[in-house]
């Protein structure tokens, strides 16, 4: 994925199951597990990732 918009959006759709969040030194993965595909955004910005990670579903489960 690449946007963070279409990121948000998968995020939010019934079949979602879960977040993960990996920080690396020079980057932030986030990875939503679907009922088929595990979807995957890479943040190199650390300011960018706080505010994804703010505006994560809060039912969603956030798994570090």
């Amino acid at each position: 994925m690449q946007k963070i918009k279409d990121f948000l959006l998968t995020a939010r759709r019934k079949d979602a199951k879960s977040v993960k969040i990996k920080k690396n030194k020079d980057n932030v993965k986030f990875k939503v597990r679907c009922s088929r595909y595990l979807y995957t955004l890479v943040i190199t910005d650390k300011e960018k990732a706080e505010k994804l990670k703010q505006s994560l579903p809060p039912a969603m489960k956030n798994l570090n």
